[in-house]
């Protein structure tokens, strides 16, 4: 039987995905996949893989938050204010 964090690295090593699309896969908590994704990427370094995030969008205006390094997404959007922002996705290279 294997961890979740082996699990979610056993997804993500397939496909690219986010928080949402992680938990429904894994039937955990949202919240519980951001906590996992730092252990994660702490685990995967050793082994010669990285923990790639494709950046969070604002819909509205079209921002990209590429120099963000949480795993979580942002709130709100620093260009227009706007609260419809795209959560991160995560893969495993």
């Amino acid at each position: 039987m294997k961890t979740i964090r082996q699990r979610i690295i056993s997804l993500l090593s397939e496909e690219e995905m986010d928080a949402r699309e992680i938990s429904q896969a894994m039937g955990i908590r949202e919240k519980k996949v951001y906590e996992q994704l730092p252990h994660i990427a702490h685990t995967l370094k050793p082994r010669g893989k990285t923990l790639i995030i494709s950046p969070s969008l604002c819909k509205g205006c079209g921002y990209v938050f590429k120099d963000r390094k949480r795993f979580t997404p942002p709130s709100r959007c620093p260009r227009c204010k706007g609260e419809w922002i795209e959560s991160p996705a995560y893969r495993v290279s």
